[in-house]
């Protein structure tokens, strides 16, 4: 027995909390896990602001009221936005913290109006398939109330669409694949950072998850097959005649535990 198999302790000096590790496989049996080593991260003082209590009992119910406006609306403006809020908005769900700090997002932004459609098109083809055949009726008839459709008017009309995808797995310079841990999970962390952001700038969305589109959107978008998309996100401000379902949350006992 090839006894190599075991040899995948790593070397007794400090390497990086995100090794990275090359496994060689041969008849189905691992036979050598070479451990690519990084430097050490140096570690800086961090000390955040610190609030006294009345200041911080203040910012979590202000935070609250802001977020419990939050709704999903399908009636977007075609109204221009601030190409620099779009960014910055990005650049906050970049802040999320994500597995062994990989950071493995890509958010495509899309403000041309053709690739807009094309992507409608796409969107409209499969979710009418979904609606009639795959979703079942289940779901479909728990979506009525809400008078949702296969129709999405707000891909053409909303001045951009966000789209998220997850890297499954990164490419290192010399093209070797780099391990991406709880890659979906991470980019979910940053699809509510995103969200709580543009409520914080007053733009609106609707939470799309395109079933069986993320093949073709890739394509069309030019992405790289280590992506994946994860959520379609049109943004822009409200309708002016924009409406949204009468529904009510969740009261705090009903989501809370406390041991």
């Amino acid at each position: 027995m090839d006894t190599s198999l075991y040899n995948s302790t790593p070397p007794p000096y400090k390497c990086s909390r995100t090794p990275l590790v090359n496994v060689k496989v041969q008849n189905n049996w691992v036979v050598n896990i070479v451990w690519t080593v990084e430097k050490d991260l140096a570690h800086v003082p961090y000390s955040p602001p610190r609030y006294p209590v009345e200041a911080m009992v203040k910012r979590s119910q202000d935070f609250y009221s802001l977020m419990n406006q939050r709704r999903t609306v399908r009636f977007i403006s075609p109204e221009p936005v601030p190409r620099e809020v779009i960014d910055n908005v990005i650049h906050t769900a970049g802040t999320a913290p994500s597995g062994a700090h990989t950071e493995p997002w890509t958010f495509v932004v899309v403000s041309d109006p053709e690739t807009k459609h094309q992507i409608r098109l796409i969107v409209e083809e499969e979710e009418e398939v979904n609606y009639r055949q795959r979703m079942g009726d289940k779901w479909v008839n728990d979506l009525a109330r809400l008078k949702t459709n296969w129709i999405k008017e707000y891909l053409d009309v909303a001045p951009y669409l966000v789209l998220i995808f997850k890297q499954t797995y990164g490419i290192l310079p010399n093209e070797k694949k780099k391990t991406h841990y709880y890659n979906e999970i991470s980019v979910c962390i940053s699809c509510g950072i995103l969200l709580a952001a543009l409520q914080n700038v007053g733009l609106v969305t609707v939470t799309s998850t395109p079933l069986n589109c993320g093949p073709q959107l890739r394509l069309l978008l030019k992405r790289p097959a280590n992506e994946k998309l994860l959520m379609l996100l049109p943004v822009g401000y409200p309708a002016s005649d924009a409406t949204v379902p009468d529904l009510k949350r969740k009261h705090l006992d009903d989501i809370r535990v406390h041991i």
